[in-house]
């Protein structure tokens, strides 16, 4: 029994012992016993996952592919839109320096003709003074025409009057009304003061014109109008004539003394402005109103008047 216990006991020593052991290894190397837990459990599961992860990594690639594919073909694309792009825009440069050589031309054309219608206004400016000049001649043409005409019209008038005063006065005077008239028309013959024209009549046997009927109102008026210078205002183109009021002032008397009957005054006439104290006749279109009286020193013109001498 002892042997047996002894026996027993040993036995039981030896197992508490490796039981031990057993733990003592176990808590030595635990990390060990993990790995290999670990390694049993991965090959228990190992084709299941990889088989899965193998799906995944070949979608994730065929996903990537595709999305590469796309990348490309959008990058194609975008190439090709470049490309086109640079083409358009090389073609859209060209076509910018053709019209700016067109540009260029008009500009330059422009510019010419700008020139040459500067040439051309001034060509007409000048052919539009030429033109007012040359229609300025013509109407100084057409006066002096008109003047000869007129002068020609009266020198006719005058053949018959010449005639008969070729037999009763003398050169250069006017038979008319059964008078001799001197007209101091000529332009070489300045113009004189009241006084002075009557001593001119004087010293060729007259005196001043006495205009007392209307019939020779009419008739000198008549001449001196044929013979009036338009470009002579009206206040020197009168003619003195043997009448004035020196003596008492407002009573017109002839030279012999004779006082005014009947005159042939212009409207708000005789107005005495300036001491006029002696009258002319005017060469207006309505001769019943073609006197005015005038300072006796005022130049004009004068009629002298005297008996014709008989006939020899």
């Amino acid at each position: 029994m002892e042997d047996g216990e002894n026996s027993g006991s040993a036995h039981d020593g030896t197992y508490k012992k490796l039981i031990c052991q057993e733990d003592f290894s176990a808590d030595e190397h635990p990390l060990y016993s993990n790995q290999e837990k670990q390694q049993v459990s991965m090959s228990m599961v190992r084709p299941e996952s990889s088989l899965n992860h193998y799906r995944l990594l070949v979608s994730s690639l065929v996903v990537l592919a595709v999305l590469l594919l796309a990348v490309d073909i959008g990058l194609g694309v975008y190439y090709s839109k470049l490309a086109n792009g640079q083409h358009a825009l090389t073609d859209i440069s060209s076509e910018v320096a053709k019209l700016q050589d067109a540009y260029n031309s008009a500009i330059q054309r422009r510019d010419e003709a700008k020139k040459q219608l500067a040439i051309e206004l001034d060509q007409q400016q000048l052919t539009k003074w030429e033109l007012e000049h040359q229609s300025r001649r013509t109407r100084d043409y057409e006066k002096q025409k008109d003047k000869i005409q007129t002068e020609i019209a009266v020198l006719k008038s005058h053949i018959p009057m010449i005639k008969e005063g070729c037999r009763h006065c003398l050169p250069g005077w006017t038979f008319k009304n059964s008078l001799c008239y001197y007209f101091a028309f000529s332009d070489a013959i300045s113009r004189r003061g009241w006084d002075a024209a009557r001593q001119f009549c004087l010293k060729h046997g007259a005196d001043l014109v006495v205009i007392d009927t209307t019939e020779k109102q009419l008739a000198i008026t008549a001449l001196i109008t044929n013979y009036q210078d338009s470009s002579r205002i009206m206040s020197q183109s009168g003619f003195w004539m043997g009448l004035r009021d020196v003596a008492d002032e407002g009573i017109w008397r002839w030279l012999d003394g004779t006082r005014l009957s009947e005159g042939f005054w212009n409207d708000g006439e005789p107005n005495n402005q300036g001491n006029e104290d002696c009258a002319a006749v005017y060469p207006r279109g309505n001769p019943f109103k073609g006197w005015n009286d005038a300072p006796c020193n005022h130049a004009l013109k004068w009629i002298c008047q005297m008996t014709p001498t008989p006939a020899s």
